[in-house]
């Protein structure tokens, strides 16, 4: 398996994030070396099957333009909403405008000729970490993602636990506080989600601000306008309240994460997304946390990383992983 591994650590791969608009592609190169990209909109197509023919033509097209010849291509990834690793099919995706189930990855296959992975957003950001990011050192980590929701990849032993149905390591809704008022759109009540998203960052500094009459440029902001960004930008400046609420959202992630730990004793954890961006506010007392709440055998052994992948690459470099996984298995069947 290394030998293949080496092997195709020196090939192309072709990352496609589908979205529900746009889907964006790019050809990547050796190391991560994003060598070229394009595009195409996702709603010109009602018929799957029509979008793919498009696509490769787009691919074909863009290629020659970089001097690339399509058939070194060892994989294709696909990134996209509810996808099935397990199958490649992607079910009730409301945001895609074909016909749930969607074939993915075998209407792809046949329309490319080349081994074509799926994943979902944070397992292949996850993937996109393990051969070209932060975590290309390690076979046992917990990928994180801090946007508008919370989402996550598990990966054990240098491979993704996807569970029978390809839906485990849904973290972000873990319950953290059983007696909360914040209702997740999961339908529960105090889902990890509504506390570290881009939403539970907003929920915080709302009732912050509504606890006390301590000065703080976040009254400025229209409440039903404040963003995580503006709390983020405000804990830059030395605000206090945009500072205790990202201390806050710090140590309900650590008390997580020792949870978390406890069940897939990973060598390190890695976030990535936009309230990950805020990494410097939240991380000491994200470790604080951790540790305070930690079963003692694992002290000492996790490492917390921001992710390495360029913010406005890394759909299509975990793509381009998920490409390059299944060429693996395509060349050791048995990986």
């Amino acid at each position: 398996m290394k030998e293949t591994e080496n092997i195709l650590a020196n090939s192309l791969y072709l990352g496609i994030d589908i979205g529900g608009t746009h889907t964006v592609f790019a050809i990547v190169g050796p190391k991560g070396k994003i060598l070229c990209r394009g595009g195409i909109r996702t709603t010109d197509y009602s018929v799957f099957f029509d979008f793919a023919k498009a696509l490769r033509k787009s691919v074909e097209a863009l290629a020659r333009e970089a001097g690339i010849n399509i058939t070194c291509i060892e994989g294709i990834g696909v990134g996209a909403p509810c996808v099935n690793a397990l199958t490649g099919v992607a079910e009730g995706a409301v945001d895609l405008p074909w016909p749930s189930p969607v074939p993915l990855a075998e209407t792809l296959q046949n329309v490319f000729g080349i081994p074509v992975g799926a994943a979902n957003d944070a397992n292949a950001a996850a993937m996109g970490e393990m051969y070209y990011g932060a975590c290309m050192d390690y076979d046992d980590f917990i990928m994180i993602t801090l946007g508008t929701g919370v989402g996550s990849a598990i990966v054990a032993d240098g491979n993704m636990i996807l569970g029978k149905r390809a839906l485990a390591g849904e973290l972000g809704h873990s319950i953290v506080r059983y007696d909360s008022d914040r209702m997740c759109s999961c339908g529960r009540r105090g889902c990890l989600e509504m506390y570290c998203s881009a939403r539970g960052v907003v929920l915080t500094a709302r009732k912050m601000l509504e606890a006390t009459k301590e000065d703080s440029s976040l009254r400025s902001i229209p409440s039903d306008t404040l963003s995580a960004k503006d709390i983020c930008l405000a804990a830059s400046a030395g605000d206090k309240i945009a500072m205790d609420t990202m201390r806050f959202t710090g140590e309900i992630l650590g008390e997580a994460c020792a949870n978390f730990t406890a069940f897939s004793s990973p060598e390190a954890f890695v976030f990535f997304g936009g309230v990950a961006r805020a990494f410097p506010y939240f991380k000491d007392a994200m470790i604080e946390s951790y540790r305070r709440n930690l079963l003692w055998v694992y002290r000492d052994q996790v490492k917390f990383l921001q992710s390495d992948l360029p913010f406005d690459d890394a759909a299509l470099l975990g793509a381009a992983a998920v490409g390059r996984r299944a060429a693996l298995k395509t060349f050791c069947p048995i990986c």
